[in-house]
């Protein structure tokens, strides 16, 4: 069978990688070096289980620029591409989603099935439908991790199809067939409810971000130990040990735009709680900096713009608005990101010579401790407790 994923970030390269084990594939891109590497079989992203596979699998998978060459005689097209929140508008930009349902629409073919699996608003295919006035498309989340999105295709928690119909059984059992996993929970449901159930998901992970967050800020301003209390805390199991090791707030491709969009998605309906965890985030990001500053450190290193272990991607970290507020104090600071090639980032110098970075600053900020930092623990600002993300 042969399927198109147009855009190749986590979703999108994970799929075509997972779906090209037993299907023709074409990844489509607009970004020339990104098509230049995947068919050279070199992961644009990291992502551990994507790179062992394009070294070890003969997989039937092509990447391109040209969206007919993709679409042409596909039975499947996955739109993965990326929906950032507007801020001004309080809604995710879905235009690259539009952009590729008006090329597939182009296309004059009714055996093309869009699956969309980019995040969007809570009842947007509903709309689409109407809007373009098409029925061959729904709506199916994905629950990746950074730097584990093919592990987590391989290996998923269920799957879940935005339609009771026998096309979205057929696209189940696409996913079905390439996973490692067999014994996998399938829920069939309408697209607005699967577009529910990918931001209360989101948004219950920060949530849980965000009170173990405030458990650290309340145990390290009454001088209690955070790491006993979290411990005697999880061993309930109704709540377990994930998603507990403090950190400077949640950030990365997903809980912050998902949880402003599950927030927008309320209006005209009673709330308290969806706008506590938005606002609890940034309280914890302002607390960190102040807790920071009260050292009167006069260079202040960050140690990685990535949040976690294993990812390349920095995108809506925590620690950028953590840098925002130190600079408004007046302070130097100075990064050590070494995936970063430019000289200065945010106004910040870059500095990848790491012993330089180290000796340079008087306090070192880092969202997770790492080996590398042992020799300056001394100067090390974390609120890592577990050593995990």
């Amino acid at each position: 069978m042969k399927i198109a994923v147009a855009g190749t970030g986590y979703v999108g390269l994970s799929l075509a990688t997972l779906l090209s084990q037993n299907n023709e594939v074409y990844a489509l891109d607009i970004i020339p070096e990104k098509v230049e590497k995947i068919n050279k079989r070199i992961s644009p992203i990291k992502d551990e289980y994507i790179e062992k596979f394009f070294k070890e699998k003969d997989l039937n998978l092509k990447a391109t620029l040209d969206y007919k060459e993709a679409f042409k005689g596909a039975s499947y097209v996955i739109i993965s591409t990326p929906t950032n929140y507007d801020e001004e508008k309080n809604f995710f930009d879905t235009s690259s989603v539009e952009d590729i349902i008006k090329k597939v629409k182009s296309m004059n073919d009714d055996n093309i099935t869009m699956v969309i699996k980019s995040t969007i608003p809570v009842g947007y295919t509903n709309k689409i439908k109407e809007q373009y006035k098409i029925e061959n498309i729904f709506f199916s989340p994905e629950f990746l991790r950074e730097g584990k999105a093919l592990y987590d295709n391989l290996y998923p928690s269920r799957i879940i199809i935005g339609e009771k119909s026998e096309r979205g059984e057929r696209f189940a059992k696409l996913l079905m067939n390439s996973a490692e996993e067999k014994d996998i929970n399938i829920l069939y449901m309408n697209s607005t409810e699967a577009e529910a159930v990918k931001l209360f998901a989101n948004t219950y992970l920060a949530l849980r971000i965000a009170y173990f967050n405030e458990l650290d800020t309340y145990a390290d301003k009454k001088g209690l130990n955070t790491k006993d209390i979290i411990q005697g805390v999880g061993l309930d199991p109704r709540i377990g040990t994930h998603y507990n090791n403090p950190s400077f707030g949640y950030g990365g491709y997903c809980l912050p735009k998902d949880t402003k969009q599950l927030l927008a998605n309320y209006k005209d309906v009673p709330q308290n709680l969806i706008e506590a965890i938005v606002k609890s985030n940034n309280t914890r990001k302002r607390f960190i900096s102040e807790d920071v500053l009260k050292l009167n450190p006069k260079t202040i290193g960050i140690y990685r713009l990535t949040m976690k272990s294993g990812s390349d991607n920095f995108r809506s970290s925590a620690i950028q608005d953590i840098i925002d507020i130190i600079k408004e104090n007046n302070k130097k600071v100075i990064i050590y990101e070494p995936t970063l090639s430019m000289e200065k980032f945010n106004e910040c110098k870059v500095e990848n010579d790491f012993n330089k970075f180290k000796k340079e600053s008087d306090i070192i900020m880092a969202n997770r401790m790492s080996n590398e930092l042992y020799d300056v623990k001394n100067k090390v600002y974390t609120r890592d407790l577990f050593g995990r993300d």
